[in-house]
């Protein structure tokens, strides 16, 4: 389990919760809606949510091409130095098996093809529109939007189906310049789009793990945001 190790570098082992959790691409996502309901529960008051991965394939597929690893850590909590909150939060999954790793093989499968249109696109297009729905909110009132990105190609997609224009997804569009990190795909991402968007601006961010299921955020930024950075 990584969250011993990340618990004992940080010491804090014999007095906090752990936990590790698997969902494909969604885990960190998982462990950010775990973290909001802990802390709106008042049951803890901050979650460390840590979305990590290594991207594996087997030689010569075409997962190969972007495969990456890397990791990001998102701190939640009712703190009103905040650099974001966040305004609400759906989730949208079915059972589409379009990547997996059979019992004693080296590497995962996909199902190609299979893997977009039923997997990827109808589950992140299902969760903005959901979330949007529950909010009251449309397409335009977000001013940045970031997506689970395998590829360059499939967030830019997304966003023209759901009705959000490239420029609003290509600042938090990293998968071209440092692959496919899989789990921190998207949570890299968002971090990007915090280090300049503006206070009051709100951004869409949606994850997708293989399996299948979404989790969709609508994120505002606060003046808190600005010293955070300066202090970066």
């Amino acid at each position: 389990p990584g969250a011993t190790i990340i618990a004992e570098a940080l010491g804090v082992n014999a007095k906090h919760q752990v936990a590790d959790l698997e969902f494909a691409c969604r885990a960190g996502t998982e462990g950010i809606r775990i973290g909001i309901s802990l802390v709106e529960s008042g049951f803890a008051k901050y979650v460390l949510a840590v979305g990590s991965d290594t991207a594996q394939s087997s030689p010569g597929d075409v997962l190969e091409f972007t495969a990456s690893s890397g990791a990001a850590a998102y701190i939640v909590g009712s703190s009103k130095e905040a650099a974001a909150i966040f305004e609400g939060a759906a989730t949208y999954s079915t059972d589409i098996p379009d990547f997996w790793r059979r019992e004693g093989t080296p590497y995962p499968r996909h199902g190609e093809g299979f893997t977009g249109e039923p997997a990827y696109f109808n589950h992140i297009v299902n969760a903005a529109r959901l979330l949007m729905e529950e909010l009251g909110l449309k397409p335009s009132d977000f001013d940045y939007a970031v997506f689970h990105q395998p590829n360059g190609t499939f967030p830019l997609k997304a966003a023209s189906m759901i009705g959000i224009p490239r420029e609003k997804v290509l600042t938090g569009l990293v998968t071209p310049k440092i692959g496919n990190t899989y789990n921190a795909s998207m949570l890299i991402g968002l971090a990007k789009i915090l280090e300049e968007a503006k206070p009051g601006q709100r951004i869409l961010a949606v994850s997708f793990g293989s399996g299948a299921g979404s989790d969709a955020f609508s994120i505002i930024v606060t003046d808190s945001a600005l010293e955070l950075r300066e202090r970066a």
